[in-house]
């Protein structure tokens, strides 16, 4: 089971990720949504597409921006699809 955690609070935990470019996706049902926030920004990937932002709250802590997921993935990246994944101190655990 991998979890994602951050600021002693687990923000995702699922036996379904997919590992791309050293990430971890969790499955959008796997994640704990009371800790996300839907952030404005948007980057672009060129063979993944357009990434979508979350920021994190966890007790009055924020983390601008730590989690993305592509809403509507390019062919080459199909399976992460509406996957989430994190960066900015976010911890990866076993």
């Amino acid at each position: 089971m991998m979890k994602a955690i951050w600021n002693n609070k687990t923000l995702a935990e699922s036996n379904e990720t997919k590992i791309i470019e050293n990430n971890h996706y969790f499955p959008a049902e796997s994640i704990n949504k009371e800790y996300f926030k839907e952030s404005d920004t948007h980057t672009h990937c060129p063979w993944k597409g357009e990434a979508f932002y979350y920021t994190l709250e966890v007790d009055g802590k924020q983390n601008q921006d730590a989690a993305w997921y592509y809403p509507k993935a390019k062919h080459p990246a199909k399976e992460i699809e509406g996957h989430v994944a994190f960066w900015k101190g976010v911890e990866m655990k076993e």
